[in-house]
């Protein structure tokens, strides 16, 4: 029975479950619309309310207690210089959710849950993440592809002389075998 239960445990204990949390706000402040579980949203849902509410006085103090509960600097920066201001005329009801089917794998149910005053980005104004991760991608690439290039110039005249040094070592090792097996040869033979 979940009587006066008010929270959401996710089957987790307090350490994972609070770490779950921050990181879910973390995300949804810095993107703005994430996809996540229905549960995991609404318990959400209380989370980034009370602290964009807090975010909205911009004091030293609303800083400190936001940076204990979010110990994460750039999270709680936007809480407090963008989102604080932008909802300064509203008095909660910050974020949305919006169910979104089932998942795949599981069959949970899915959801979006997003700040009232979330616009898409548009397709052609602004790059998209995929598309930036792509050209990051091509870069190393072409930067690794360069310096093999060059190490491979470097290694080529070592190679060639370690080559010719290594095939001297075995023809020397070859005549001190040939000559150690006609002694044995020899000696077996006067033995007899």
């Amino acid at each position: 029975m979940r009587h006066r239960t008010s929270t959401h445990s996710f089957g987790r204990r307090q350490g994972p479950r609070k770490a779950l949390i921050r990181g879910l706000v973390d995300s949804l402040v810095e993107h703005g619309r994430i996809r996540t579980t229905v549960a995991k949203a609404k318990e959400l849902r209380r989370h980034v309310e009370r602290a964009v509410t807090m975010g909205k006085k911009g004091t030293v103090h609303a800083r400190r207690l936001l940076l204990s509960r979010f110990p994460n600097p750039s999270t709680v920066a936007t809480l407090v210089d963008d989102l604080g201001p932008r909802f300064k005329d509203r008095n909660g009801g910050y974020t949305r959710i919006i169910k979104a089917g089932h998942r795949p794998g599981d069959a949970a149910d899915m959801a979006l849950i997003e700040f009232v005053d979330y616009e898409l980005p548009q397709a052609g104004s602004e790059v998209t993440v995929k598309a930036e991760k792509q050209a990051k991608s091509a870069k190393k690439k072409a930067g690794a592809k360069k310096e093999a290039d060059k190490a491979e110039k470097a290694e080529k005249p070592e190679a060639q002389k370690m080559k010719s040094s290594q095939s001297q070592k075995a023809k020397q090792v070859k005549k001190k075998r040939k000559a150690q097996g006609t002694a044995r040869r020899t000696s077996r033979s006067v033995k007899k």
